[in-house]
């Protein structure tokens, strides 16, 4: 997670570099500008990073030449400090490597390393690093380290490398390098950018020219027809496929008459006009109609071809298109070889503004609102119109008064898909919003109540203050059934075990006041506890979720007739030894209340499987046909018959995505049995969604299935025994699931 939050937080800051004459890859300090600072380097992104982090030229302290540069913690305020130096440029070659030194002084609560990643020509990241997971701690001397990517020349457009220090101490950095494909930067041979018509269109890129709108229902109406005819467009129209026109531009020249008009036939009027911008089409003679007699989900337009709303000749031109498009390419749409996933191309974030006007806003929710209503293969399980999500949130999101409303409003419309692969990461504006303090302590919704089940950190008092098994009945003043009321619109899950199991993290346990009073209920005895949060920077809240039991090994014997594996911590390379080791056991738990850390499909799941049987199957759609989503054929895999013996699986509402899937191919063979309660029902896939104010999202892009044709997306995976823990289990220290998995085995 750190990786990823650090990734969006230097995205919205990408565009502070300027372009450079001559390349000059000041990696050793040794140029100095008129004020003494590195040239070419910026030092910090934020006001509170310049006044929590010291970066300085050192000639005392070097590796190489006559200068260093140094970072340092000096005050409170910010996260973690950065030097930057950015490359506004391309290069031939398939690999990018960033080289140098490290030298540290009492590194903690963080660590220091170098950071590197290369963006696209939408400022989307195409690589990215920041030894997040093998940085550089307490104190150390001069190191070299190495961070290696992979370099799209066909894509990139702007490299930046640099240093990073993430909680207190002091570093120093030298003699950095840069290499592609093995040559220094600067010999590397450049490749020049070419840019389509759309990508020249720069003429809305720091204001939409919108930044009032008056909320009446007939200019949401207008809004509303203008949402799904622009997406129809941009997904449609072949000059628009080819990068002719740059749709978020094309948006912002045809809202104000829109919002102008009074009237349908004036609103018709205008949008036949400006759908006669993108010009006329030849007959396609070789298309054909789509097959939609055994499509999975059908394409929904919504009142595009509406006769009653909109004037016969524009419903003809927009059928027209529809029926002649031959769009085999999209320069906003592609779909991941092998996979079929969307990915979103060529959709610029528009970092420089986390507040956009209110064209950019609405620009926001309709390219979101149209990737979902073509290329979402779950619109169907929604579970309303997603028409109707269109008309509900245009005056939300004109309304939206500062940055925080505009961030919520996007995580609102996010959480209507329910999906919960669909949330909005590493945002500084909703993560602020959600407070900066949490309480140290796990708690999960058992039995219906919310339950006291663990510790995030060893603090004073924190043991004595709450019990395992405490019952937490409000917070704050506020019940935690109201709590729970009022956050779920704003949960992004797909069901609600995943939304209540995401919740004690996200609100109920956080907030902006440091101080928490908490109604608890303690062996029916109710009491009143005050305790002060930490904040959410000094404690890691995330391993005891998604990897309990962190130190111990991924696979081992339960009094040796059972064997035990944790995927979480699982790597393939373990199975001959899994394989020695579980030969003569009588079952195998595999516990799936975690990520695997491998993909098992078709290495671990062919030990225990016998014979060959299917266990999924994919819904996908195309760039000919958006929306239209049809089923693939199913996927298989072998088993060898080697491990005889009973396998149970234990799954819960952890149990997510590549979980999930992992726990379908298990299902394929006889002998395995799935235990525990829903799990989050978001599988297959994901693709990235980009919204201006660089707000970055996923969806789960393919449709997943079994065999029969059962979803597994919402639903989560089929469960032969249902098994919840209870508050006495938690109370008395047990693991009830894994208890009853030995007991499958053990024929009980």
């Amino acid at each position: 997670m750190k990786k990823y939050i650090l990734c969006t937080i230097v995205l919205a800051f990408s565009l502070l570099g300027c372009a450079q004459n001559k390349l000059s890859f000041n990696g050793s300090f040794e140029q100095l500008d008129a004020k003494g600072n590195a040239m070419g380097w910026t030092y910090d992104f934020t006001k509170e990073q310049q006044k929590s982090y010291e970066i300085k030229i050192d000639s005392l302290v070097k590796q190489d030449g006559k200068y260093s540069l140094s970072l340092a913690k000096i005050a409170d305020g910010a996260a973690f400090g950065v030097a930057t130096f950015i490359i506004p440029r391309t290069y031939k070659g398939k690999e990018i490597q960033l080289k140098g030194y490290i030298k540290t002084d009492n590194v903690t609560k963080g660590y220091a390393g170098f950071w590197l990643r290369i963006d696209g020509t939408e400022q989307n990241v195409l690589s990215f690093d920041n030894m997040y997971k093998n940085g550089v701690t307490g104190t150390t001397n001069w190191k070299e380290y190495t961070i290696t990517l992979p370099y799209d020349d066909a894509k990139a457009f702007k490299i930046f490398a640099g240093a990073l220090l993430v909680g207190s101490g002091k570093m120093w950095m030298d003699n950095l390098r840069l290499y592609i494909d093995g040559k220094p930067i600067n010999q590397a041979e450049i490749k020049p950018i070419a840019l389509s018509k759309a990508q020249t269109d720069t003429a809305f890129l720091k204001h939409s020219g919108i930044d009032t709108v008056m909320i009446t229902p007939g200019q949401i109406e207008n809004l509303r027809l203008l949402a799904q005819i622009w997406g129809f467009i941009k997904y449609h129209h072949p000059a628009v496929a080819k990068g002719d026109f740059n749709m978020d531009a094309e948006l912002f020249r045809v809202m104000p008459s829109v919002l102008k008009a009074t009237n349908n036939i004036e609103l018709s009027s205008t949008l036949e006009q400006w759908v006669d911008k993108f010009g006329h089409i030849d007959s396609c003679k070789n298309c054909k109609p789509a097959d939609k007699t055994d499509a999975f989900q059908q394409p929904d337009y919504g009142s595009v071809f509406d006769k009653s709303i909109f004037k016969e000749s524009l419903v003809n031109k927009l059928k027209f298109i529809l029926n002649n498009q031959n769009i085999l390419n999209n320069c906003y749409i592609q779909f991941y070889p092998g996979v079929g996933n969307p990915e979103f191309t060529h959709e610029l974030p528009y970092s420089s503004f986390f507040y956009p006007d209110a064209g950019y806003r609405l620009l926001s929710l309709f390219r979101y609102w149209n990737m979902i209503q073509y290329f979402y293969p779950n619109r169907h399980l929604i579970g309303r119109n997603w028409n109707d999500v269109l008309t509900e949130f245009i005056p939300q999101f004109i309304k939206a008064a500062n940055k925080t409303d505009y961030a919520v409003d996007a995580l609102g419309v996010i959480s209507r898909i329910n999906d919960t692969h669909a949330n909005i990461y590493g945002n500084a504006v909703l993560e602020a919003w959600k407070g900066m303090y949490r309480l140290p302590f796990q708690a999960k919704f058992i039995e219906g109540k919310l339950v006291v089940t663990g510790y995030y950190a060893d603090i004073l008092q924190i043991k004595e203050k709450f019990k395992l098994g405490d019952i937490i009945t409000a917070i704050n003043g506020v019940s935690v059934d109201a709590l729970v009321k009022k956050f779920l619109p704003l949960t992004p899950a797909s069901n609600y075990s995943a939304q209540l199991r995401d919740m004690p993290g996200t609100y109920l346990l956080r907030s902006n006041n440091a101080q928490f009073i908490l109604r608890i209920s303690r062996n029916g005895q109710p009491a009143t506890v005050n305790f002060n949060g930490i904040e959410t920077t000094k404690a890691d809240f995330c391993s005891l979720d998604w990897n309990s039991g962190k130190d111990k090994p991924g696979y081992y014997l339960i009094n040796n007739q059972i064997g035990y594996v944790f995927p979480g911590r699982y790597k393939n390379d373990d199975l001959p030894a899994i394989e020695k080791l579980f030969a003569n056991t009588k079952g195998i738990i595999v516990d799936m209340r975690c990520y695997p850390s491998e993909f098992m499909p078709f290495t671990f799941v062919p030990y225990i499987k016998t014979g060959n049987a299917d266990f999924v199957k994919f819904t996908t759609t195309s760039t000919d046909h958006p929306g239209l989503f049809k089923i693939g054929n199913p996927l298989n895999s072998t088993g060898t018959g080697q491990y005889k013996g009973k396998i149970v699986v234990i799954v819960n509402s952890i149990t997510q995505s590549q979980a999930e899937y992992t726990t379908m191919a298990f299902q394929s063979s006889p002998n395995v049995t799935v235990i525990g309660s829903t799990t989050a029902g978001a599988d297959g896939n994901v693709s990235i969604i980009t919204l201006p104010g660089s707000i970055s999202s996923y969806i789960s892009g393919i449709g997943v299935l079994y065999p029969d044709g059962t979803e597994s997306q919402r639903k989560g995976v089929k469960i032969d025994i249902i098994v919840n823990p209870t508050i006495s289990g938690i109370k008395a220290g047990k693991d009830e699931l894994l208890e009853k998995a030995q007991g499958i085995i053990n024929g009980k």
